[in-house]
């Protein structure tokens, strides 16, 4: 009877065994199938995102200087703020500097031919020349309590949590950007909204 016994277990541990062998091998070759696609896949995805970014350095500087062109703009310094935040809990105060670009008009720097046409005929000194940033200057002055209170108004309706991040940052210049072009009525355009120091405490 032992020996009957000995003989019936050894089959099926050879069974396990093999069952055991076979399930190792076709889970190997699974994985080594699964690695094979998903690199193929990932290589595709990556190679044509690739192409897509891949453009010349020529249709960069071509592009690339249109773009500069269009944005020039003419900075206005707002000045300091110091502002109370909306904070519950406990009162912040934020300090930044605001400085806008403001787009130019055609009319903002006149060409140096056009001066020279009506310049003097050899009689007499010419005129002195106007500094175009005067005129710019005071014209944007008569813009500049409803500007910074645009700018107040807004950051102080900001917690110190939304003007931590990044993110809230942008949105804040968003809004004000679009604050200012209301105010500006069409006249020129805010091209940007830069905040030089930027301290909440």
């Amino acid at each position: 009877m032992a020996n009957e016994n000995e003989v019936t277990e050894v089959p099926k541990n050879r069974e396990i065994n093999k069952y055991l062998i076979i399930s190792l091998v076709s889970t190997v070759l699974l994985c080594v199938v699964f690695a094979g696609v998903n690199y193929l896949v990932v290589d595709n995805l990556v190679s044509s995102k690739l192409d897509k970014l891949n453009i010349s350095q020529e249709e960069l500087d071509e592009d690339g200087g249109e773009a500069d062109e269009l944005q020039r703009g003419i900075i206005v310094d707002l000045g300091d703020f110091i502002l109370n935040l909306c904070d519950e809990n406990q009162k912040k105060y934020l300090k930044v500097n605001v400085a806008i670009e403001v787009s130019q008009k055609d009319t903002d720097f006149p060409k140096e031919d056009a001066a020279a046409a009506k310049g003097g005929h050899g009689h007499g000194e010419a005129p002195a020349k106007a500094n175009p940033m005067d005129a710019i200057q005071a014209e944007m002055n008569q813009f500049k309590p409803a500007i910074r209170d645009a700018v107040i108004t807004n950051l102080s309706s900001k917690t110190s949590a939304e003007l931590s991040s990044a993110a809230g940052k942008e949105l804040a210049k968003e809004q004000i950007s679009n604050d200012i072009n209301s105010i500006l009525g069409g006249e020129r355009e805010v091209l940007r909204v830069s905040f030089g120091q930027f301290i909440i405490q």
